[in-house]
């Protein structure tokens, strides 16, 4: 297996990449869309809603933690996820500060 040497890279543009991991799988996007219209949810709403199995989205769900980007309230026997608010608006601001530093020309040269 290779190492990444994201060492080299500043901490900024390694942070970028965590959160873009967020967006890197369907699943993970549908899991963000309907956690932002539903506002929370449990695993077992994700397996009735997508094509995937509840293992699947399990661990999709531990990844979108990892990044930080969702959290996880233990209800019961039950976990709650919902949008990390803190963690949303930071990858928010990075994401239009990136976009909007680019200016259209007309060729690559």
């Amino acid at each position: 297996m290779g190492i990444t040497k994201s060492e080299l890279f500043k901490k900024r543009q390694n942070r970028m990449a965590n959160l873009a991991m967020a967006f890197d799988h369907p699943a993970r996007v549908a899991i963000l869309e309907y956690i932002l219209s539903h506002e929370t949810c449990i695993c077992n709403d994700l397996v009735n809603e997508l094509p995937l199995s509840q293992s699947t989205i399990t661990q999709h769900l531990k990844e979108l933690k990892r990044i930080g980007i969702i959290r996880g309230e233990i209800e019961g026997p039950k976990v709650n996820y919902c949008i990390d608010e803190q963690v949303w608006d930071e990858a928010k601001d990075v994401f239009i500060n990136l976009f909007t530093r680019y200016v259209k020309k007309n060729d690559c040269s």
